[in-house]
């Protein structure tokens, strides 16, 4: 059966012509046509009588047909830090650190944005500069969920992130809603992030949520919800972590909320899928991970013995290295000098600041956004957990703007196995 022919209006992503899509395929122009007859590929008109091919179908075909000749280890290391075959047009990621669809998320911090502009870049794209657009300070208005009962059954310890877990399944069994048109969904995105945000501050105190419940702003409901307070100082700290925290292209989480998209869920199934991703210790749980280095630091001599004791037990000192920033995470120097700037007689800071001086002095590799992170909680004092908070809220308007986007694209993402267990190679197909 030939496939649908897509309006041009309704191609997301860019085009190829029909001699670079076969070019980029290895293939003949009739062998491309076949694939487009056989239903594996879209084509959609251009001008006159010729065909054009979105770019991520044809790159998602090339990888389907190299595994099948022999090639699957370049398929499958696209799934693990090789080239993502998904095109998105929200973010890249520079030597400068992440560009929000074109603008330096360092910049957008420096100049003032909030993020709540930030949110509405990632989500609308730049039909106005987000340092000059100023859109209403967000509010929770009714949480629409008992505090009481949440804090009931959340159990004694709990930590932000378990909340924010919660709460996300808590109101997609309440109020999901399957198929919103784009401008809908945008609408209850806002309303779920704020909640989230107030919400988290049931894992310290029921006040605290409260408060937040009544606060203005993403920021300061953070704050509120974090420390119970909302000075200006923590309130533009707190900003910058969110927006530098708010998108990283194809992040393991925002892949798992990209692929909950590509079903056709809802929005809360995306986001919760999201949120269980970044529990993980190589994800934002890599935040409890520094905070306990903190903590041994503190307990066992030196910073720096500590990092030498550690590698001389062949164990690895989290927080430092990204792969994706080999001259060192930009985002992390900023936290770093921001936590520098408010809090420069809190002990655990100069700990931190020592092994990351020790990490230096000994050739590896610089700070990550974790550590950065890490060490901004611990210059504005506030609570363990509270970094792993601020990435998993700040990352919410990412993972909104990648479903929306996942959405638009309109293809299931469903990667290929190449089988490799108990008779393997033995007959049949690959």
């Amino acid at each position: 059966m030939r496939a649908e022919r897509t309006p041009p209006e309704a191609a997301a992503g860019p085009l190829l012509s029909a001699d670079e899509a076969a070019e980029r395929l290895g293939v003949q122009r009739a062998t491309l046509y076949a694939y487009v007859s056989r239903g594996w590929l879209r084509s959609v008109a251009g001008s006159g009588r010729s065909r054009l091919y979105p770019v991520d179908e044809v790159e998602r075909l090339r990888a389907r047909t190299q595994a099948r000749s022999g090639h699957a280890p370049v398929a499958a290391a696209a799934l693990r830090w090789g080239d993502p075959v998904i095109s998105s047009e929200i973010t890249a990621i520079t030597a400068e650190g992440p560009r929000y669809r074109g603008v330096s998320a360092i910049a957008l911090v420096e100049g003032g944005s909030s993020y709540e502009a930030v949110a509405e870049l990632l989500w609308r794209g730049p039909q106005a500069d987000a340092n000059a657009s100023a859109p209403a300070p967000w509010r929770v208005g009714k949480l629409g969920l008992g505090l009481a009962a949440l804090r009931r059954d959340l159990g004694a310890r709990v930590e932000p992130l378990d909340v924010i877990r919660l709460v996300i399944a808590v109101l997609g069994a309440r109020e999901a809603a399957v198929g919103l048109a784009e401008a809908a969904e945008l609408a209850l995105a806002q309303g779920i992030i704020v909640r989230l945000a107030a919400l988290a501050g049931l894992a310290y105190d029921e006040a605290n949520a409260r408060a937040a419940a009544k606060a203005e702003g993403m920021a300061r409901i953070v704050a509120q919800a974090l420390v119970g307070r909302g000075e200006p100082a923590i309130v533009q700290a707190i900003e910058a972590a969110l927006i530098l925290s708010a998108d990283h292209e194809l992040n393991t989480s925002t892949f798992a909320a990209r692929v909950v998209a590509s079903t056709g869920a809802d929005l809360h199934a995306c986001l919760g899928a999201a949120a269980a991703a970044i529990a993980g210790p190589r994800h934002g749980g890599a935040c409890a991970r520094v905070e306990y280095l903190v903590d041994e630091s503190g307990t066992f001599g030196r910073p720096e013995d500590v990092v030498r004791e550690r590698f001389a037990r062949g164990e690895s000192v989290p927080g430092f290295g990204h792969k994706l920033y080999p001259g060192g995470d930009p985002r992390a120097a900023y936290l770093l000098e921001l936590a520098t700037e408010r809090g420069r007689r809190v002990a655990a800071l100069r700990r931190l600041r020592a092994i990351a001086g020790a990490m230096a002095d000994a050739g590896h590799p610089a700070p990550t956004l974790d550590f950065g992170l890490v060490a901004l909680c611990e210059a504005l004092a506030l609570p363990r957990g509270s970094a792993t908070a601020l990435f998993a809220l700040g990352r919410t308007a990412g993972w909104v703007a990648h479903v929306q986007e996942q959405r638009r694209q309109g293809f299931l993402l469903r990667p290929t196995a190449r089988y490799v267990g108990p008779g393997a190679g033995e007959g049949g197909p690959v």
